[in-house]
C-alpha cells in the first residue's frame, strides 16, 4: 500500500503489525481482515478511503507480519482477539471512537467487538460483510431446531452444505498440511478462477502460514459459541450489513432476524461473490465512506440511506441513462434516484437533462448531473465517456435508452431515413456499450448494461420496417454481449416495453405522406397511446428489477409479453398479424 505507515502493537504475548494511511486527525476507519487473508486484502479499499479518513489495518495474530501465540491452541479465542482490538484502537485512536469494518472472520470477530460491554463507546459504527456473529448464528440454529418446519429445516441443511469447509478445518493436522502444501500453492489461481479475484499483489507470500494458523479461529470458537451463544449480544453502535448475493459460504437467511440484535441496522446487497474487498473495492469504499460520514454527522443510521424499493442494492452506485430528458429515460433516472444511486442524466436537449438531474437530487440521489450529447455522434460519446470516468467514476449501471421512431413502408423509406434511425437506435447503443461497457470490463468489478429494445424487435410489422430492424439488432446485440461479458461479471438486459405513453409518439416521423398527413398521424398515434396509458414508471421499475435479477430479455406490457410468447411458440400467427393494415 502506497504511503502506508507501519507500527507494532504488543498485546497478550503477540506483536501486531499495524498500517495507517491518511490524516490521523480525521475519523478513524479500522479494517479487519478475514480467513485466510492478511491486511493486504483491504489494500484497494484502504487507498480509496485514505483521502477522506484515517485508515487503519492490522494483521490479525498469526497472520501476515503479526506474530502467532504460543501455543496455538486456545490462542485465537474471541476474548483474545478482542484484547488485540482494544490494544490497536488504544494506540491509533485513544481519544475518539473508531468505525470498524470487517470481512469474513474479520466481521465475525468485529461482531464480538461491537456487542461486548468493554468496547461500548469506543466504536462509532460497524460495517459487516460475509461474517455473522457466532452468537446470532447460534440463536438462529436453536430457533430452527426447537421449532422445525420444512422451510426451517431446509435453511439449516442449506447453510450446513455451505459450511462444509468448517468441518474440514476442525480435523487435526490435515488443514495445516494442505495449506502448507498443494492448496497454498494453488490458492491464488483458485481465487482468480472461481471468485474472479484479479491477479496482483494479493494474496501475499505468507498465505500458507496464515491459513495454517487461522484454522484455530474455527477450532477455538465455533463449537463453543454455537452451543452456548450469548443472550446479550446486542450491537451498541449503528451497523451496516453488506451481503454479497453470490456468497458461496453464507446463506442470506442467516441475517433474517438481525434487526433484533442490531436496532440501528442498514442493509445493502451486492451482486458479487465472497471476496468483495478485492472484486468490488469501489462500491465498498463508497458505502463505507457514506456510512461513516453520516454517523460522524450525527445522522441516524436508517436516515442515512434512500428508502426506495431497491435502495439496498443501488445506494451509492453510479448510473448513466441516455434519453433521460423525458419518457422512459426520465422515469428510469428517477427510479434509480429513489434507490439512492448517483445519476448521470444524458439527453441531446441540455435543458431537459439538467431538469432530470435536478429532480433526481430532490427525489433521493446523493448526486446527479445532466450531460448533453447526441448518442449517434461517436466522437461526442467518446468525450462524454472520458468526462464521466474522470469526474464521476466508472459507471455501475448503463441504460442505453435514447431512441427515435419512424413509421412507413420499406419502399417509402429513404436511405437517409434508414441512416437516422440506425444511427440513434442502434449505433447509439453500440457506442454506449463499447465505451462505458469497456470501462466496466477494464475496472474488473462487474456492472450491468440495460438496452432499450422494443416489442417490435420480435413482432414484425409492415408499417415499421426500419424501427423494427433497429430494435431487433439491439436485442441480438444484447444477447451477444450478455454471453461475452458474463465471465467479467457484467450483466446485460434487453428491455422491450411495448405501447407506453411517452412523447416518442408525437415526435416519430411518418414517411411516404405529406406534412399535414404526418401531423395527423402523429396526433392520432399519441391519442391511442394516451388511451392505452401505460405509464413509463412501470417500465422503469422493470429496468431496476431486470438489473437486480440479471434478466436477459424483459417484455414489459401485457401485449409485449404476449407477442414474445407468440414469437417463440406461434410465429406464423405473428407473421399473419404483420400483414394487417395498421390503423390510420
Amino acid at each position: 500500500m502506497k504511503d502506508a505507515r507501519e507500527r507494532w502493537v504488543r498485546t497478550g504475548g503477540v506483536e501486531l503489525c499495524v498500517a495507517e494511511l491518511g490524516d490521523p486527525e480525521r475519523p478513524t476507519v479500522l479494517l479487519v481482515h478475514g480467513y485466510p487473508d492478511s491486511k493486504e486484502v483491504w489494500s484497494e479499499v484502504a487507498e480509496r478511503l485514505a483521502d477522506r479518513f484515517h485508515v487503519v489495518l492490522y494483521d490479525v495474530r498469526g497472520h501476515g507480519r503479526s506474530t502467532a501465540p504460543r501455543p496455538l491452541r486456545g490462542g485465537f479465542t474471541l476474548e483474545k482477539l478482542t484484547d488485540d482490538f482494544v490494544a490497536v484502537i488504544d494506540a491509533v485512536s485513544p481519544d475518539e471512537p473508531v468505525h470498524v469494518v470487517g470481512h469474513d472472520w474479520g466481521s465475525v470477530q468485529s461482531w464480538e467487538f461491537v456487542t461486548v460491554k468493554r468496547t461500548e463507546g469506543r466504536i462509532a459504527s460497524f460495517t459487516s460483510m460475509s461474517g455473522p456473529s457466532l452468537d446470532h448464528f447460534g440463536h438462529w440454529i436453536k430457533k430452527r431446531v426447537s421449532r422445525p418446519t420444512p422451510r426451517k429445516v431446509g435453511q439449516l441443511l442449506g447453510q450446513g452444505a455451505k459450511s462444509w469447509y468448517v468441518y474440514m478445518l476442525h480435523t487435526p493436522v490435515l488443514p495445516e498440511l494442505a495449506w502448507r502444501g498443494p492448496l497454498g500453492k494453488r490458492w491464488p489461481r483458485i481465487l482468480q478462477r472461481v471468485e474472479k479475484v484479479p491477479a496482483g499483489d494479493y494474496p501475499t507470500p505468507s498465505l500458507p502460514q496464515d491459513a495454517a494458523h487461522g484454522a484455530w479461529l474455527y477450532r477455538d470458537n465455533i463449537r463453543a459459541r454455537l452451543r452456548r451463544p450469548r443472550a446479550d449480544a446486542y450491537a451498541h453502535a449503528p451497523v451496516q450489513l453488506i451481503t454479497p448475493s453470490g456468497d458461496a459460504f453464507l446463506s442470506e437467511r442467516l441475517y433474517d432476524d438481525l434487526e433484533l440484535w442490531a436496532p440501528q441496522l442498514v442493509r445493502r446487497t451486492l451482486p458479487a461473490k465472497h471476496w468483495v474487498p478485492r472484486t468490488r473495492p469501489d462500491q465498498l469504499a463508497a458505502w463505507i465512506g457514506a456510512f461513516v460520514t453520516s454517523n460522524e454527522d450525527g445522522m441516524p443510521a436508517k436516515d442515512s440511506v434512500a428508502t426506495g424499493r431497491y435502495a439496498d442494492r443501488f445506494g451509492g452506485q453510479l448510473v448513466l441513462v441516455t434519453g433521460a430528458g423525458s419518457g422512459i429515460g426520465r422515469a428510469t433516472a428517477f427510479a434509480f434516484a429513489e434507490a439512492g444511486a448517483r445519476v448521470v442524466a444524458v439527453d441531446r436537449d441540455a435543458e431537459s437533462a439538467a431538469r432530470t438531474a435536478e429532480m433526481s437530487r430532490l427525489i433521493g440521489a446523493p448526486e446527479a448531473w445532466g450531460e448533453t450529447v447526441d448518442v449517434a455522434d461517436e466522437q461526442a460519446m467518446e468525450k462524454l465517456a472520458e468526462k464521466v470516468a474522470r469526474e464521476y467514476g466508472v459507471v455501475d449501471v448503463l441504460v442505453n435508452n435514447a431512441g427515435i421512431g419512424l413509421s412507413g413502408s420499406f419502399l417509402d423509406t429513404s436511405s437517409e431515413d434508414w441512416k437516422k434511425v440506425l444511427d440513434v437506435n442502434l449505433w447509439g447503443v453500440i457506442h454506449g456499450c463499447r465505451l462505458f461497457g469497456g470501462q466496466m470490463a477494464e475496472r474488473g468489478q462487474g456492472g450491468h448494461i440495460v438496452n432499450t429494445a422494443s416489442a417490435a424487435a420480435y413482432q414484425p410489422s409492415k408499417a415499421l420496417p426500419a424501427y423494427s430492424t433497429s430494435k431487433a439488432a439491439v436485442l441480438m446485440l444484447s444477447e451477444c454481449l450478455r454471453a461475452e461479458l458474463a465471465g467479467r461479471g457484467i450483466g446485460v438486459s434487453a428491455i422491450c416495453p411495448g405501447f407506453v405513453n411517452t412523447n416518442i409518439t408525437s415526435t416519430s416521423r411518418f414517411v411516404g405522406v405529406d406534412a399535414a398527413e404526418e401531423q395527423r398521424r402523429q396526433k392520432r398515434t399519441s391519442r391511442l397511446y394516451g388511451l392505452r396509458n401505460y405509464p413509463p414508471e412501470k417500465v422503469a421499475d422493470a429496468v431496476l428489477r431486470a438489473v437486480v435479477r440479471n434478466q436477459a430479455v424483459v417484455p414489459v406490457t401485457p401485449e409485449a409479453r404476449g407477442a414474445h410468447l407468440m414469437s417463440r411458440f406461434t410465429p406464423r400467427a405473428l407473421r399473419a398479424i404483420a400483414r394487417l393494415e395498421p390503423p390510420l
